[in-house]
């Protein structure tokens, strides 16, 4: 279903399940990245579904050393000068005492082992090992449109223009592997239906893959009575 009005790019915790009609193919996004062809099709013909939950945190307890890598690595492609665009802007993240996270269990039916997204809006580098992608790092922020400089506008275009303009920006290079991919998120205006989306763009070398996914929204599963009676009382 369409995302409700309380959804929106600042509030994202819930279950979003991808929309398979609305969403541009993955897979040749996911070839690029160096996904065999088996786990391609099996990811194909799953449902994928989006377990997130966003919220915030004091700054000092979210840029420990043990996680941050704010240099590249040596098997790592150095940052474009897309990517080293410092954080601008009165945004979420971008406050003294408070960075905002988003952490992301993605599952695939079928019993297709999914990856976790653990998004830190700070645009600190930090290293990932992914059970579909291998070895990653990545960085993420809260962006406005002007802080988007793609070549061809497909991060830039076709955004609602809500909450101030911000959205999230995310990108990850893999260790080893030579691609990129930029992601951008937000909502979308599709079919008349306001829509959960993100605009994606993988570089390997000189070539380069775009799309875009929607996902549906999940209205959480109402509890029967026998789930509502072990629900501890609040004692009033």
């Amino acid at each position: 279903m369409a995302a409700p009005p309380s959804k929106t790019i600042k509030n994202l915790s819930g279950k979003w399940v991808m929309n398979k009609t609305l969403s541009d193919d993955v897979d040749p996004i996911l070839k690029m990245q160096g996904v065999g062809w088996f786990l391609r099709n099996a990811i194909r013909l799953s449902t994928v579904t989006l377990d997130v939950s966003q919220y915030e945190e004091d700054a000092e307890s979210s840029s420990g050393p043990s996680t941050a890598d704010p240099t590249p690595t040596p098997t790592a492609s150095a940052p474009t000068p897309q990517e080293q665009i410092p954080v601008t802007g009165s945004t979420p993240s971008t406050t003294a005492a408070k960075v905002t996270h988003i952490d992301i269990n993605q599952t695939l039916s079928g019993g297709v082992s999914g990856t976790t997204e653990k998004r830190t809006l700070d645009w600190t580098f930090r290293s990932h090992t992914d059970r579909i992608f291998g070895e990653c790092r990545g960085r993420s922020r809260w962006a406005s449109i002007e802080d988007l400089k793609d070549e061809d506008g497909w991060l830039r275009q076709g955004w609602l223009n809500e909450d101030g303009g911000v959205r999230v920006q995310a990108f990850v290079e893999s260790v080893g592997g030579g691609w990129t991919a930029m992601q951008v998120w937000g909502f979308e205006e599709l079919q008349g239906k306001r829509y959960y989306a993100r605009h994606v763009v993988v570089r390997n070398k000189e070539d380069w893959k775009q799309a875009r996914l929607v996902y549906d929204w999940q209205e959480p599963a109402a509890l029967d009575d026998e789930e509502w009676e072990e629900i501890p009382s609040a004692g009033i």
